[in-house]
């Protein structure tokens, strides 16, 4: 499935474009594995800019349908109030996750309310017990919500972008407060809390 030679491998250097501002290294080494190069990545980028753009492409869950084939799996989902639905694709560079659309109600037009990397039905998480098991790309919000209970979400510095501010032990033992920095929900980067928070 692909939309003018545009499919599941462009979609995910147009994901690893996000992230190259945090680990160009671990981006450099997917991008081989994709059999591409940097400038793929960028033109790839480029592209779906420009078709999310275009009045002809697709809108909502329809448009990573069109580049993704169908949606893996397709299930109700209740947020507050709100009936909704999250879609799932399998993408090659990450076979333990999933891409996930969430998609508001139908009444109002099915819009999308996120999109990001979950993790897959029946895959384990990996064991946070401590900041110090938090590696870059090795969880996703959901796993660290989990393992760190009353961790609070922050908006980004971008719209693909999300923080995490939780409570955890340092390599010592010691319970701080720390900050997580995740890119389509993958995590990238984790710091300790400074005293502003």
């Amino acid at each position: 499935m692909a939309v003018n030679g545009f499919g599941v491998t462009e979609f995910q250097l147009f994901l690893l474009r996000r992230m190259a501002d945090y680990h160009p290294e671990l981006v450099e080494e997917a991008v081989r594995r994709l059999g591409a190069t940097r400038a793929s990545m960028r033109e790839a980028n480029k592209r779906w800019q420009a078709m999310v753009r275009s009045p002809r492409f697709p809108r909502g869950a329809a448009r990573y349908a069109a580049v993704l084939g169908p949606a893996e799996a397709s299930r109700p989902r209740r947020i507050g109030d709100l009936a909704c639905t999250a879609r799932q694709w399998a993408l090659p560079l990450w076979p333990e996750l999933r891409f996930e659309v969430l998609l508001g109600p139908a009444e109002i037009g099915a819009p999308v309310l996120n999109e990001w990397l979950v993790r897959a039905d029946g895959a384990p998480p990996p064991v946070l017990r401590t900041a110090a098991d938090l590696a870059p790309w090795n969880c996703v919000v959901g796993d660290v919500g989990t393992a760190f209970p009353g961790a609070v979400p922050r908006e980004g510095s971008a719209p693909t972008r999300l923080r995490l501010d939780f409570a955890a032990p340092g390599a010592d033992g010691r319970v701080r407060c720390w900050t997580a920095d995740f890119t389509w929900g993958l995590l990238q980067e984790v710091r300790e809390a400074g005293p502003g928070g």
